[in-house]
């Protein structure tokens, strides 16, 4: 994909984020999974930009 490692790690964070912006909502804790959704979008925003 690419040899830039830190641009994966952050596509990785990201997407384990957005896992977890599963499980809070599923939970009931919706101010958790905004605040969960908005550092997914920034660390795969950030791993797309770095690559």
């Amino acid at each position: 994909m690419t040899d830039n490692w830190t641009a994966g790690v952050m596509v990785f964070i990201g997407l384990f984020l957005i896992g977890g912006v599963f499980s809070l909502f599923r939970q009931g804790l919706k101010i958790g999974a905004v605040v969960c959704a908005v550092g997914a979008a920034m660390a795969i925003t950030a791993g797309v930009l770095w690559w």
